[in-house]
């Protein structure tokens, strides 16, 4: 009965999707934005995790600037699904350049194409999806960490999309081994580094607030000594026009020597993260539970025993 539910939900998705395919252009923008109103203003989805999330981010807001970065964002969210159904029938090698800026494309041509094994790494930020789109289409050897899907038959769809071009994808669990020959062949290995990392992840300062993260990333760099390069895909006001950026590098070999530890290596790039994060609020996943703290828990655990 699950297959046959998973099944039900995926011909769903897939007529859905058939449908924005079908659609011009100029209807993302009012689409998504009465998608926004629909999602956050009448159906209320995720409104207390994304409300707690804004709070603490941006205590100095005012609850109308909370509302108007909330609904922005599920206006993103929405524009993000459009582009991913339509970035094969409307980009190609040849036309491109008229959607996507690269950043200083000399600098990150160089990066990309240097002889040494190297770390992409974003978060849920602006459209990752066509970020790694981009970077295989331009013919970039590029292997992507992803979790898979609950849902095998929105799994494969998905998969299909991100490997279409010259990215490939690498699942979270079992593939270390994989994981490991790519970088130790010079490859470049794309992750998302804002993922809660549960009670033994590397604790950082994330808005202020702790926050846990993984910690595979700065062993892999330390072992592999691979500069971790920090970036994100930016939409430029038009839906379908995007803006390619690597904001920053680390390199364990030339980094100080204070640098060259696990925590110092991930605060790094979570202040990154959060540089352009606070740039573009609106174009942030808000909607998970990014400081989940279950330390705390812990501890008050252990108060009510040591009490009793």
């Amino acid at each position: 009965m699950q297959r046959i539910g998973q099944y039900f939900v995926y011909l769903v998705v897939r007529l859905l999707l058939a449908v924005v395919q079908a659609l011009p252009l100029a209807w993302a923008e009012p689409l998504a934005r009465f998608g926004a109103w629909l999602c956050w203003d009448l159906l209320h989805l995720r409104r207390r995790v994304v409300e707690e999330n804004l709070r603490h981010a941006f205590p100095e807001w005012s609850p109308q600037r909370r509302d108007q970065v909330a609904r922005a964002m599920w206006r993103h969210l929405l524009l993000l699904v459009i582009e991913v159904a339509q970035a094969a029938r409307r980009i190609h090698r040849t036309n491109w350049h008229q959607f996507v800026q690269v950043e200083d494309e000399s600098q990150t041509v160089a990066h990309l194409l240097q002889q040494r094994p190297l770390l992409l790494v974003t978060a849920h930020f602006g459209n990752f999806e066509m970020a790694g789109y981009l970077l295989g289409l331009l013919g970039y050897p590029i292997h992507s960490v992803a979790r898979p899907l609950d849902n095998p038959y929105l799994d494969r769809l998905v998969e299909n999309f991100r490997g279409s071009k010259s990215q490939k994808i690498i699942r979270k669990q079992g593939e270390f081994d994989r994981i490991e020959q790519i970088l130790s062949s010079g490859g470049i290995l794309s992750l998302l580094a804002d993922q809660y990392a549960g009670r033994k992840g590397c604790w950082v300062q994330f808005f202020g607030r702790p926050a846990s993260a993984h910690k595979a990333i700065a062993l892999l760099a330390l072992e592999h000594q691979a500069p971790i390069a920090v970036g994100y895909c930016v939409r430029t006001g038009r839906p379908m026009h995007f803006r390619l950026v690597i904001q920053a590098v680390l390199d364990p070999k030339s980094c100080p020597e204070s640098m060259r530890t696990v925590p110092g290596i991930t605060q790094w790039y979570t202040e990154q993260f959060e540089r352009f994060i606070r740039r573009w609020p609106e174009q942030y996943w808000w909607v998970h539970r990014r400081w989940k703290d279950p330390r705390k828990k812990k501890r008050f655990r252990s108060r009510n025993r040591r009490a009793a």
